[in-house]
């Protein structure tokens, strides 16, 4: 930037360190006159909220570093101590624990936004999976933060999570004691863990500079997800966009606060005042709430794949070929697939049932070959963790010339449907995995997984595409209704 343009700044002091590194031209252009879509809502203000919320993660946590003591023998009375004997040491840490719940909430919500608003759609593929990318390292960091506490739900919540990679054949067994430094969760595992707690954070703050960089690079996409055509569609960030994230954020941060004084037990659980005992189980283990639905997804395999089953998926791919082969839905032939997928969920039925076990002990279905070669605990592993690494695809999946579901009907009713289905598994996993819970979250597994796999890739052929706005401000002054064509 040496010989860029320079903002001219009045403060004699900014002037000269901006003459000699340009760092407030940087942030006025970046953040001051960037021009941004006229349209934005408030759903738009939780990037800012969730970087406001990583900040305070890391000076909480950093301050909670200097009295935690990584030690399986004093992990836990060094939490009570920073609890009862550090000045502001109970503030500190109701703040860390449930900042991490409100982290959370800014990123689903803002995940939401861009999938309902269309934001991973080109030109903006790398910005969404650097999105997915923190939300990942988000959730390892959040796990590990669990278990430093070392009560009982931290202590077992570890072995249950550390003894899934247990399911992968030939290294599985391997792979685990290398996480836990050993046979068990011991001393060592609360040491590594402790250190990749600390370092995560800032690998996300690198993976966020990368994630405002492509931002920046693209532009945002707006609530009609149609291009800016030109100065008459955008406004400077600054006023317009800080005076209305700054709102967004004291409301934010009121309902926070409200939790840290008034509540701050209510998303934690009651068994981690109790010291981690090896000997004694805890009658029901559950993850912290932002990991629910997925730790349903993961319970809801109570079968593995038998042949019965896999013949089933291999129709599914057979019906899914001419959907995503096909350019326009005049190239798919319905009938086929729907005798495709109606033979599919026969075999996947069959292979369902052909495992499932009466109270008396038998199989509902006796078939011959039905054994599964593939074990329901290593399915259940695979669809956890592909269900949030599919979000990295998604822009691949969806090839509707229109982004906004504002737009797509259809669209709009199963992404709808996707978040009524993403609290129904959040529900679920909060349940015992027993009676009508074990069902209702198979069936919810069902339509997440299908939402991806099918849904999308099929609305992106079969929906009719709008007359969209030739303008922001074309819409927002109000010169232009919608109309769907075929």
């Amino acid at each position: 930037m040496a010989g860029g343009h320079r903002a001219d700044f009045k403060n004699p002091v900014v002037k000269w360190v901006d003459e000699r590194l340009p760092i407030f031209t940087m942030v006025k252009a970046e953040y001051g006159v960037f021009p941004t879509p006229k349209n934005f809502n408030y759903f738009w203000n939780f990037g800012a909220i969730a970087m406001v919320m990583l900040t305070i993660m890391i000076v909480t946590g950093i301050t909670l570093a200097m009295h935690y003591a990584a030690h399986n023998a004093h992990a836990f009375d060094s939490v009570e101590r920073i609890m009862r004997d550090v000045n502001y040491g109970w503030l500190i840490r109701y703040v860390h624990a449930n900042g991490a719940s409100f982290f959370f909430v800014a990123v689903y919500i803002h995940i939401f936004r861009g999938m309902y608003y269309g934001s991973y759609k080109r030109p903006r593929e790398l910005l969404w999976m650097f999105g997915v990318l923190i939300f990942l390292l988000m959730m390892g960091t959040a796990f590990m933060g669990y278990v430093l506490p070392w009560g009982q739900m931290s202590f077992w919540g570890a072995q249950v999570i550390t003894n899934f990679f247990s399911a992968i054949p030939l290294v599985g067994e391997g792979i685990v004691e290398w996480l836990r430094g050993g046979f068990s969760i011991a001393n060592p595992t609360l040491n590594r863990f402790f250190a990749l707690h600390y370092l995560l954070p800032f690998v996300i703050v690198g993976v966020v500079v990368l994630h405002v960089w492509a931002l920046h690079v693209t532009g945002s996409n707006n609530p009609l997800g149609i291009d800016v055509k030109g100065p008459q569609d955008t406004v400077p960030f600054n006023p317009y966009y800080t005076i209305k994230d700054t709102f967004g954020l004291i409301v934010f941060l009121a309902i926070y606060a409200i939790f840290v004084f008034f509540l701050p037990n209510t998303l934690g659980h009651p068994d981690n005042y109790i010291p981690a005992n090896p000997l004694v189980t805890p009658a029901h283990i559950v993850p912290e709430w932002y990991f629910l639905p997925f730790y349903a997804i993961l319970r809801a395999f109570t079968f593995g794949v038998n042949i019965y089953i896999a013949l089933g998926l291999l129709c599914a791919a057979f019906a899914m070929w001419p959907i995503f082969a096909a350019k326009d839905k005049n190239e798919i032939n319905f009938k086929m697939v729907s005798i495709a997928f109606a033979v599919a969920g026969l075999f996947c039925l069959l292979g369902y049932f052909s495992q499932y076990e009466l109270a008396s002990g038998d199989m509902a279905l006796a078939l011959p070959a039905s054994a599964a070669f593939v074990s329901a605990k290593l399915c259940g592993v695979l669809a956890m963790f592909g269900a949030v690494a599919i979000l990295f695809v998604l822009p691949f999946l969806d090839s509707h010339p229109v982004r906004s579901a504002v737009f797509r009907p259809w669209f709009k009713i199963a992404v709808l449907l996707l978040v009524a289905d993403f609290f129904v598994l959040m529900l679920c996993g909060a349940k015992p995995a027993e009676g009508f819970w074990v069902p209702l979250s198979q069936v919810a597994m069902l339509y997440y997984m299908a939402f991806f796999i099918v849904v999308i890739p099929l609305l992106s052929k079969i929906e009719p595409v709008a007359d969209l706005p030739d303008s922001i401000h074309q819409a927002v002054t109000g010169n232009h209704k919608s109309s769907v064509s075929s």
